[in-house]
């Protein structure tokens, strides 16, 4: 025939040995042969192995509903019903050719697919590495989880909904008799929204000379507060950076010798204060987020913690953790996690909120969540944070 290269067997067995060791493009056959019928080599041959499709052609002279459904079944592609007519014989090899140059198509198409997905899937490893790394570096952002100044102690929670995210909490001192707090939230997820997370620790860290809040205290008396330091971020954000990017925030003040808190809230949550008889208060007005507007408005809050109170500060992927139908935990949720674990302290008492809060969106987390919460235990020296007691 032309253009195609013809090889014949005597038997079904026969053919199927051919089958197995020349894997054909088409196999011609009958319904009736010597040794076996056409659905049962048709069967036989689609068990064996092979790179490709093998297309089959059943010549019969039956050509009833049943039988084209059990030929159909047992893997015929198509049938010539005899006696044979040459036109009918190379219109099906026609359709024969087209469905295996597709198949041949496909075949490479999935090969280069599997060729993509492999690279992709290399590629994601080595992304995956590099945002492990870059998670080890972030979290070395929250030098000390915790810290005890006689009778305060600070802990704090850092836990990115993925490899790395844009919350930060802290603490430092400033001078011998106060503490700085922060906590920072910075719009968006991922990567971009991290590495403006690691541009404002250094503005917070615990080195004097990159400070903001450390280098106001040691310029003119009492420093420029925790509003000016807002108004410094605004600033940054609005004429050093190009980016849409904001970020809420709390930072204050905390005097060690009168327990008293000064604070600035730039569209963070609003603070909770659980007082020692355990009624819980919230605080501030909301306020504006840093790096939206020019001339933000940065009020200041003040409250003065007594032996036995703590204050906790979250971020908003706390309260607006939500359930798979959309209910958020919000702040009467939060303020019942707070009583509930009010008889735990530090690290314990952040622990048990974090699960506590899994089990209410039933682990489907979609934010970052970070706290910091200070604790006035009712008993301690105070301990100066130059070193004199």
């Amino acid at each position: 025939m032309g253009g195609y290269e013809v090889i014949e067997a005597a038997s079904g067995a026969e053919a199927l040995d051919l089958c197995r060791r020349l894997s054909p493009d088409l196999v011609l056959t009958d319904w009736a042969m010597t040794d076996m019928s056409g659905l049962d080599f048709c069967t036989a041959f689609r068990l064996l192995p092979r790179s490709n499709y093998g297309y089959v052609l059943l010549q019969t002279t039956d050509t009833a509903a049943q039988a084209i459904s059990a030929g159909l079944e047992a893997g015929v592609d198509d049938f010539l019903t005899k006696p044979v007519i040459a036109q009918d014989l190379l219109a099906r090899l026609s359709a024969c050719e087209r469905i295996l140059r597709i198949q041949e198509e496909l075949q490479d198409t999935n090969a280069h697919l599997r060729k993509a997905l492999l690279q992709l899937s290399d590629a994601q490893a080595v992304m995956d590495r590099d945002l492990c790394e870059a998670r080890k570096l972030q979290q070395g952002l929250v030098r000390d989880r915790s810290g005890q100044f006689g009778p305060f102690e600070i802990s704090l929670l850092l836990r990115p909904a993925g490899h790395i995210g844009g919350d930060l909490v802290g603490f430092f001192p400033i001078g011998a008799d106060r503490l700085g707090l922060f906590a920072l939230d910075v719009s968006g997820l991922g990567v971009t929204a991290a590495l403006l997370t690691a541009q404002l620790s250094v503005h917070l860290s615990a080195s004097a000379d990159t400070n903001i809040a450390q280098r106001g205290a040691q310029g003119a008396s009492g420093g420029a507060g925790p509003a000016g330091l807002a108004h410094f971020f605004n600033a940054m954000m609005l004429e050093e950076m190009s980016t849409d990017t904001y970020f809420t925030m709390i930072y204050g003040e905390l005097d060690r010798q009168t327990g008293q808190v000064r604070m600035v809230q730039a569209g963070h949550p609003h603070p909770s204060v659980q007082r020692a008889d355990g009624t819980i208060t919230h605080l501030g007005r909301g306020g504006m987020p840093i790096g939206l507007f020019e001339h933000p408005l940065f009020d200041e809050i003040e409250v003065t913690l007594h032996p036995g109170d703590r204050l906790l500060i979250t971020s908003d992927g706390i309260t607006e953790a939500a359930t798979p139908d959309g209910q958020q935990l919000g702040a009467e949720g939060l303020d019942a996690v707070m009583r509930t674990n009010a008889m735990l302290h530090g690290h314990a008492f952040l622990e048990s909120m974090t699960w506590s809060v899994s089990e209410f969106c039933r682990g489907e987390r979609q934010d970052d969540m970070s706290a910091l919460m200070v604790e006035f235990h009712a008993t301690g020296r105070v301990i100066r944070l130059d070193g004199v007691p």
